[in-house]
């Protein structure tokens, strides 16, 4: 390469058209550089992998590790609005600098080594952060877990948060394969925690195979909770009358649950009180999960982009109390199960306005209106579906005839929140 980028966006640039393929499964090249780079963790390392989940698992963790007064990396993807999102120290993103000088650094010691967008970022990311001087490090992963990048960072705790049928075609068709997948970041000796209440086997049977301790909700550890607190009981550790995470939803005490039989696990290590496990979940924040916005008429932003999590949309949306009409702003990937979608929401949602996305593999407002109308979504005369050639233009266009006793849900890819949040944060300025 004959010219080093001097800005964060020149690099970022760069490294999205290099190379052949967006994902190209496979650590032998990611081994291989993160040889040359020396990286080496010298805390301990929690790895989260999921189908839904792992990103509100991973604030969680966060929150509460800082509450506790450590110093707190965290790897997290993708981003809404800057890419500095993706790497946190101290709750804090990592400045551009500190990102242009470790890609310079990646760039150098990969040689020959030819790295997707994902790859040579979790590899710089992971760099930084271990470089860093930190008591612990989160992180995420992206797809899978097996053959996933960040997996050639070794974990002292691995978490797979629940395990659904996502990304047919890289991790398989079945619950089973995908457990497979995700039960590749499990290593011998080691703590692996599955909040899934129902883990496959093929799951189960990995971390027997490569000798992982393996926590199963429901056998190691469980919460019971009623309208005001709840409780977790671990191996040998309870925590009683906790308050609920800040992160609303269905789902958060799963997840919450997971959080704190990490912190089980870890104990000996990093310590943490009561107090500041109970201070930590309610201070909790992360963008588009279930995030109720102020004003009216209300917006709800939502990354639902499966069958699985949109079910788990529906739901809080029931527990919403009532709104006269629902109007959903909406865009996919292509290779979503977008009927499956639909399906889930088709109830709660009276005008659809479906929407392009900037990315080649996603799909057009066109064929969204047409999985819409297939999914029997507009049962009535009332019912509508309209297309945008942007999150921007549908989200304007829902405020435009939404009345102040209705809400918008905005749900599908993180690009379609991403637009929102943009859209809203110019409205401010």
């Amino acid at each position: 390469m004959s010219k080093i980028p001097a800005t964060l966006p020149e690099w970022l640039a760069l490294l999205e058209t290099r190379h052949s393929k967006e994902i190209d499964m496979g650590l032998e090249r990611v081994a291989s550089v993160k040889k040359r780079l020396d990286i080496e963790f010298k805390c301990p390392v929690i790895m989260v992998a999921g189908t839904n989940g792992k990103g509100s698992t991973c604030a969680m963790l966060e929150a509460v590790l800082l509450k506790a007064g450590y110093r707190v990396g965290l790897y997290s993807k993708p981003h809404f609005l800057d890419f500095n999102e993706r790497a946190r120290i101290n709750g804090e993103n990592v400045s551009d600098q500190v990102f242009i000088d470790t890609f310079a650094e990646v760039e150098v010691k990969r040689e020959q080594t030819s790295l997707t967008y994902f790859e040579f970022t979790t590899l710089a990311i992971c760099k930084l952060l271990a470089d860093a001087n930190l008591d612990v490090v989160i992180l995420e992963v992206g797809l899978g877990g097996r053959l996933d990048a960040v997996n050639v960072i070794d974990a002292d705790v691995s978490i797979v948060t629940s395990i659904d049928i996502d990304h047919i075609e890289y991790l398989g068709d079945t619950r089973e394969k995908i457990g497979f997948e995700k039960a590749g970041i499990f290593r011998p000796g080691k703590s692996a925690i599955c909040g899934d209440p129902l883990p496959p086997q093929s799951l189960i049977d990995h971390a027997n195979a490569v000798g992982a301790d393996l926590w199963l909700f429901g056998r190691d550890f469980n919460y019971n909770g009623d309208k005001q607190q709840w409780n977790f009981a671990g191996r040998t550790q309870r925590r009683n009358s906790l308050a609920y995470p800040s992160l609303r939803g269905a789902n958060q005490l799963l997840n919450a649950s997971a959080v704190l039989a990490a912190l089980e696990a870890l104990r000996d290590v990093l310590p943490v009180s009561a107090q500041e496990v109970r201070t930590g979940l309610v201070m909790v924040d992360l963008p588009g999960r279930f995030q109720v916005m102020p004003g009216r008429p209300t917006v709800v932003l939502d990354v639902a982009h499966n069958p699985h999590a949109a079910a788990t949309l529906s739901q809080n949306l029931d527990n919403m109390g009532f709104h006269a009409y629902t109007y959903a702003v909406f865009g996919s990937m292509l290779d979503k199960d977008i009927e499956g979608v639909v399906e889930q929401l088709k109830g709660k949602v009276d005008h659809w306005h479906v929407c392009d996305l900037p990315l080649p593999r996603a799909a057009s407002a066109e064929q969204l209106k047409e999985k819409v109308i297939a999914a029997g979504a507009l049962v009535d005369l009332e019912k509508t579906v309209a297309t945008y050639n942007s999150p921007e233009e549908a989200y304007a266009d829902a405020m435009s005839k939404a009345g102040e006793n209705d809400r918008i849900v905005v749900f599908g890819s993180f690009l379609t929140v991403a637009g929102v949040l943009r859209a809203r944060r110019s409205a401010l300025h």
